[in-house]
């Protein structure tokens, strides 16, 4: 007879979730590193008095936001390489539906996090329950259901057999490197609690091999023939060299074949800002090195990116009237992308065999064509020289300037996060990346709040290094909230405040497309109803003490570089708050390098959006769908 144990649905799902590995390379970790929750009627008879019962097996981490929750999660996940994350629980109703935006950027972003939202009775013995949605006609919707498109796996279970199948569905996922993203178990909260006999073998420790698919042998020896017949190839190289571990492949194929290589947001770091292949970052808001490069190409090699609008500047950047995709990519839907040519596999495991493929025949590009990109990244270091430097260091920096002075003080072990505002424009042009994982920006999702709890999550799983979190004042005051974590958990992470009283990245764009930056400013309202009034008078600084952060306040350039080396070495949760010295401006930085399509009015009668209008209609006219 088979051995049982008999535990509530809750319990054995807590201990189901401590035994279960990921291996890759012949390296194994915990899948399910740690829980996070917030406790309602909806889990705290159940989850919560699960965690507490089995809190030698399972970690718990206490969350003051549901989003933050999962976005700490997501920062964990992808510091770990997507080979580990943290579960997510909360209550039905608010609790619940707070896990979207953070689940819908995980997804977006191909990063697994566990989500374990209550749900209300599956019995039914009280309807409607507190907090549930009635819907007329279904009976079996609740609010949770707004998670299934914003899920790669979705399942409410109803039964406590249910969960057998269902678990292991959604471990299935959450290590599949094609299919990743937020899994959603729902949890009504009586089956939570309801008890069963549960086989053992449920409970026995299990490994989750994460594949390393190769290249189909058709596909590689058409996508050599391709590259050898390439005159002025570039390589894009986006989220995917990271997750696959493949940046000394990466480097060892760019070496080998001297084709350029520029990158994502998501992919920046995939090689050192000094390797002599790299050219920086492509699209809106990439280098001028690489985005000349994009519009010449008559081979864009793709590896592991998605190709955003960002990163194809809209249909307009890749000019050259012959120009060809290659895509390698472990996913085919990506892989096809732009009517490329597919080369379907692992990044590491597909750089390797053409780097193999290619040596054979000595292929490297010509000498003219190595040249040029090199002497054009010189220049484009120059610039970055330019917008670092400092001539009066007892004034308010720019923004640049505050992004140099952390430059200074940074060295490999650094790791910055950002996700929204004006500095990753920024940031993806200006800053010299040291290490593979020391960049991280969230600009699949760009969601605003993500930085602090991400940096969390970070942290937790680079105790050892500097973990920075790079925030404008706009981010800051959406989330918060979980510095209140850091300093309850002595999480020592540095939360780097930029004050510019607003929204500056959105204003500028305003601008630009004829919005005169309405509704972006953090002012007071003038007589005619706009906001261009004084700044408003909030201390975020204070704020930020008030939550329990130690704050260096930063009013010069030179009490900044000071500041924030006092941060780097602290050892407790440390904020450094600095005002830029132009708030009406975004940055200061290079302008876009690539166009970006923000659709401007047809028609207008206030000149400024007329004038936007016409030079769009002259853009537009450029963009190119490539069959």
């Amino acid at each position: 007879m088979t051995s049982t144990t008999r535990l509530t649905v809750a319990q054995a799902l807590v201990r189901f979730l401590s035994a279960q590995y990921t291996e890759r390379d012949g390296v194994r970790q915990r899948l399910i590193g740690a829980t996070w929750g917030i406790f309602g009627h909806g889990n705290v008879a159940g989850i919560g008095q699960a965690l507490l019962e089995h809190a030698e097996e399972m970690p718990y981490h206490q969350g003051r936001n549901e989003q933050a929750m999962v976005h700490a999660a997501v920062g964990y996940a992808r510091q770990c390489g997507r080979l580990s994350t943290h579960a997510v629980t909360t209550s039905i109703g608010p609790g619940a539906t707070n896990l979207v935006t953070g689940a819908a950027l995980a997804t977006v972003n191909h990063l697994p996090v566990l989500l374990l939202p209550g749900d209300v009775f599956a019995t039914r013995p009280a309807d409607p329950v507190l907090q549930q949605l009635e819907v007329p006609y279904a009976g079996d919707v609740s609010v949770n259901d707004c998670l299934r498109p914003v899920s790669k796996y979705f399942d409410r279970i109803t039964r406590p057999e249910a969960l057998i199948p269902s678990a292991l569905n959604a471990m299935r996922v959450l290590t599949d490197p094609v299919g990743t993203g937020a899994v959603t178990l729902a949890l009504p909260q009586d089956v939570q609690a309801e008890a069963y006999d549960w086989p053992e073998e449920f409970f026995a420790e299990r490994v989750w091999t994460v594949r390393r698919p190769g290249a189909d042998p058709a596909e590689l020896a058409e996508a050599v023939r391709t590259i050898r017949a390439a005159r002025r190839p570039l390589v894009i190289a986006g989220g995917g060299v990271h997750h696959s571990r493949a940046e000394e492949a990466l480097d060892e194929f760019a070496r080998s074949t001297g084709i350029p290589v520029a990158s994502t947001q998501a992919g920046k770091g995939s090689l050192r800002h000094d390797h002599p292949q790299d050219v920086g970052g492509v699209g809106h808001t990439g280098t001028a090195t690489a985005n000349e490069l994009a519009r010449t190409a008559d081979l864009v090699i793709g590896v592991g990116t998605r190709y955003t609008d960002f990163t194809t500047a809209s249909g307009t950047l890749f000019g050259n009237p012959g120009v060809r995709f290659l895509n390698l990519n472990i996913a085919p839907f990506d892989g096809h992308k732009l009517a490329g040519q597919p080369l379907v596999a692992d990044a590491r495991s597909g750089l390797q065999e053409l780097t193999d493929a290619l040596r054979v025949h000595a292929h490297r590009v010509a000498g003219p064509y190595a040249t040029e990109y090199t002497e054009d990244k010189e220049r484009w270091e120059q610039r970055v020289d330019a917008c670092y430097e400092v001539d009066e260091p007892d004034t308010r920096p720019t923004q640049p300037q505050i992004l140099g002075a952390l430059d200074e003080i940074a060295d490999a072990s650094d790791i910055l996060i950002n996700a929204a505002g004006s500095l990753p424009g920024d940031l993806h042009k200006l800053w010299r990346t040291r290490s593979r994982d020391q960049y991280h920006l969230e600009y699949g999702y760009s969601c605003m709040g993500y930085e602090i709890p991400a940096a969390i999550g970070v942290k937790m799983a680079a105790p050892d290094r500097p973990v920075w979190a790079l925030v404008g004042d706009g981010t800051y005051l959406m989330m918060p909230t979980e510095l209140v974590t850091a300093v309850q958990e002595g999480i020592a992470i540095k939360v780097l405040i930029i004050q510019n009283h607003g929204y500056a990245s959105i204003g500028g764009l305003s601008e630009s497309v004829g919005g005169e930056r309405f509704g972006t400013a953090y002012r007071f309202p003038a007589e005619d109803g706009s906001y261009t009034g004084a700044p408003l008078p909030v201390d975020l600084a204070a704020n930020a003490a008030s939550l329990g952060m130690r704050v260096l306040r930063a009013k010069t350039v030179r009490d900044l570089r000071e500041a924030l080396a006092e941060a780097r070495a602290a050892d407790t949760p440390t904020c450094v708050y600095v005002e830029t010295q132009t708030a009406d401006t975004v940055s200061g930085a290079p302008p876009a390098q690539a166009w970006w399509d923000v659709p401007v009015a047809e028609t207008a009668t206030r000149p400024s959006a007329v004038k936007a209008r016409e030079l769009y209609e002259r853009h537009v006219s450029t963009r190119r769908r490539h069959l």
